[in-house]
């Protein structure tokens, strides 16, 4: 997707893409993680343009085919939402169905784009709350890029001022 976030940054990800990768790689197997490539964590050094909209999405047809046909473990983007709806329609199905989503996550371009093992463990904040979970792609060892956990460093996790709190529709965001 990084190609269409450079011509789009409103692009959304489509069954389309699904089927271009699953063409060059094969089947999405049942317990894979999928994430979603855009480049956009490249923009955290600048929190203005990270947060600018729109920014590159996932459709709800998307994940609802991921999370129910080959149900996948959970999937990821860049970005700290898979849509920039009003509503939040595609948070508010993950979360109705009690699926997963990593948020935020950086250095894809660093990833293969198949056979990493994706390891989660304890997030590495800078500065700030951080996240709830670190992801950490696990390599062949003939994999020519990344880095040891300690030389990457943490997000730029906003800092917020009122506690976390699930809404009505499940959604972890500040009391409004």
């Amino acid at each position: 997707m990084v190609d269409k976030v450079k011509a789009n940054p409103a692009v959304v990800a489509t069954m389309d893409d699904i089927r271009d990768w699953e063409k060059k790689y094969g089947r999405i197997p049942a317990g894979s993680v999928v994430m979603f490539r855009t480049d956009w964590s490249k923009r955290w050094p600048d929190p203005a343009s990270f947060n600018a909209k729109p920014f590159p999405g996932i459709g709800l047809d998307v994940l609802q085919f991921l999370h129910m046909q080959p149900h996948v473990l959970f999937h990821g983007h860049e970005t700290y939402s898979p849509d920039m709806s009003p509503t939040y329609e595609t948070e508010k199905w993950l979360f109705k169905h009690n699926f997963a989503q990593a948020e935020g996550v950086a250095n894809l371009d660093q990833v293969p784009e198949s056979g990493a093992l994706i390891a989660i463990g304890f997030a590495k904040p800078e500065g700030g709350t951080g996240g709830f979970a670190r992801y950490v792609a696990i390599a062949p060892a003939s994999w020519p890029h990344g880095v040891t956990i300690d030389q990457a460093s943490g997000a730029p996790m906003p800092t917020h001022t009122k506690a976390l709190a699930r809404d009505a529709d499940g959604i972890l965001d500040e009391p409004r």
